[in-house]
């Protein structure tokens, strides 16, 4: 009972009764919605009894619609599994279940009232074709409550305060995985704390490559083998240790995190698609880092449709082949010694069924002559964030593959090959986006505590601790997504649904706490010297490499209609 006066609603410790309970019951009444949904969107789309592509393009909005309602979904799904998890193990503690119940009420809320697509698309389930009757299936009992009481200003207040009391974890909440996992976390986050934090800024604003002291002491410490099975030189670890690594090393910085990313797709590339030479020959020297790869698929006006390469790669006498093309947005392309590179071997073919993957062979480069090889030259292309890498125009002409780097041997498997890696580089991109996320949540809560307004710390105004409550909850319901996605891949089970969905989920996360984030800095939050001015730019890309989100929606729904 409230007493003299007291509002229930600043109680200080709001957590609701029955939580799990209420958030079980809840989750089928989403599932029912869902199945309308998919129901009304496939009368839209099909034609002749089959789902057509020119009307679900006709149908973007929902279609994609359905792709973030499917999302939500899952979320919930996943944020229950790893709340009754806790609770059996006995982590379900205050922190958690408010981390839990707020983002119950936030999500619920959403998907009734409008789905932030983006800033600046609200998705609302009429959009899919709802009618009011058929959303009001969400107004369940236990529905009704969760978004009536569960994302409350108190529950909100609470957990920042809860925050700063538990400041010296490494996660908000209990992570869910096993000590292992929590082992290789607290290792990494270590070095990044001494070894990249405190230099990030500078390599971003000199726009300066990341030293390769750092590339060696992440290659000791097994960064580049991580997933690479031991038969081939790596440590045959699981999807869900290279989240964790992934994670906290783009909380470091999203340079220093995304340096596995390029090992992970060729190693991904060869394992899947490789000859056993080509296996033999290259996996332990992606997992030594001795050799270091870059892929090279994209072209200036091809973007996401990879079906449409036009760089071409002719066979000679002698079996090897030479390429002539252009490329673009390649990342870390000087110092590499290999390319993993997609072109067009039959030239009667105008989509994906005429593209090869090649292992190119090359000379890294140096400052005065970054691209010596023959047959190729570049140029930098300037970029907001992202820097620690630099990103890059390539042109081919006539540029030499030895026959045996074809991966696998066959002409006209390229584009198989490239699909076959997408599951474990959006599931690597979404851990790279929590890791932002964190990132972004560390600097807000610390400048919120040390900046004083008005005669106390900003962190004590509601609508900044809001701010800091939903970065929290956000980056744990995308974490758990993230670790779903990658217990998926490490079953051996198809997940590029699940993985499509931590993408995109995870980078609509990390730019909202990226920019929340800089608005509690205010004015300072512009100014270059801090360091949320390059996480904003950093986390602005996550929403566009390894499938833009508009692309990465459309796979979604494509494969719900399935």
């Amino acid at each position: 009972m409230a007493h003299d006066g007291q509002d229930l609603t600043l109680a200080p410790s709001p957590i609701l009764a029955d939580l799990l309970a209420l958030t079980a019951e809840a989750i089928a009444p989403c599932e029912k919605v869902l199945d309308l949904a998919k129901e009304a969107l496939r009368a839209q789309v099909t034609e002749n009894g089959r789902v057509s592509g020119a009307l679900i393009e006709a149908n973007q909005t929902a279609a994609h619609g359905l792709a973030w309602l499917a999302t939500y979904v899952e979320s919930l799904r996943q944020m229950q599994n790893w709340a009754e998890r806790m609770q059996a193990e006995g982590k379900f503690g205050e922190t958690e279940q408010l981390l839990h119940q707020i983002a119950f009420g936030e999500y619920l809320w959403q998907m009734y009232g409008g789905i932030p697509m983006n800033q600046g698309e609200i998705l609302r389930l009429q959009d899919i074709g709802l009618t009011q009757e058929q959303m009001g299936i969400l107004m369940t009992p236990a529905v009704m409550t969760l978004t009536q009481t569960a994302n409350t200003q108190a529950a909100r207040t609470r957990l920042v305060e809860l925050m700063q009391e538990q400041s010296a974890n490494i996660t908000v909440g209990a992570s869910g995985l096993d000590e292992e996992l929590e082992m290789i976390r607290e290792q990494f986050r270590r070095y990044a704390i001494e070894k990249v934090e405190p230099y990030a800024h500078e390599w971003h604003l000199n726009d300066d490559l990341i030293p390769m002291e750092v590339i060696e002491e992440l290659a000791e410490m097994g960064v580049f083998g991580l997933t690479i099975p031991e038969e081939y030189g790596g440590f045959g670890l699981s999807k869900a240790s290279m989240c964790v690594v992934s994670e906290e090393l783009s909380r470091g910085y999203i340079g220093v995190g995304s340096l596995g990313t390029r090992s992970e797709i060729a190693a991904e590339l060869i394992i899947c698609g490789g000859t056993e030479e080509q296996k033999q020959k290259w996996l332990p020297q992606l997992a030594s880092a001795e050799t270091l790869p870059t892929a090279v698929f994209t072209e200036p006006n091809t973007g996401s449709d990879l079906g449409s390469l036009r760089t071409r790669a002719v066979k000679d006498d002698n079996g090897d082949y030479k390429i002539t093309g252009n490329k673009t947005w390649i990342t870390h392309a000087t110092r590499t010694q290999i390319m993993t590179l997609l072109a067009r071997t039959d030239p009667d073919t105008t989509n994906y069924k005429g593209l090869s993957m090649f292992i190119a062979e090359k000379t890294p480069g140096t400052d005065e002559n970054p691209f010596p090889t023959e047959g190729m030259t570049g140029g930098e292309i300037e970029v907001l964030g992202y820097r620690g890498m630099k990103e890059y125009e390539l042109a081919f002409d006539n540029f030499h593959v030895k026959g045996e780097n074809l991966l696998g041997g066959t002409e006209g498997m390229g584009f198989k090959h490239l699909m076959e890696t997408f599951e474990s580089a959006r599931i690597q991109t979404a851990a790279r986006a929590v890791g932002v996320a964190c990132s972004a949540l560390d600097v807000g809560m610390q400048y919120a505590i040390d900046r004083k307004q008005f005669g106390k710390s900003l962190i004590n105004f509601p609508r900044v601790s809001g701010k800091l409550a939903m970065m929290a909850v956000e980056i744990m319901v995308a974490r758990q997504l993230t670790y779903f996605s990658a217990n998926e891949k490490d079953e051996d089970r198809r997940c590029d649904l699940e993985a499509g969905m931590a993408k995109l989920l995870g980078a609509r996360v990390a730019w909202a706490a990226a920019d929340n984030a800089l608005q509690i800095h205010g004015g300072n939050g512009f100014a270059l010297e801090y360091k949320i001015s390059r996480i904003l730019c950093d986390a602005r890309i996550l929403n566009i490499f390894e499938g833009a989100a508009e692309i990465q929606a459309q796979v979604i729904a494509r494969r719900l209609l399935d």
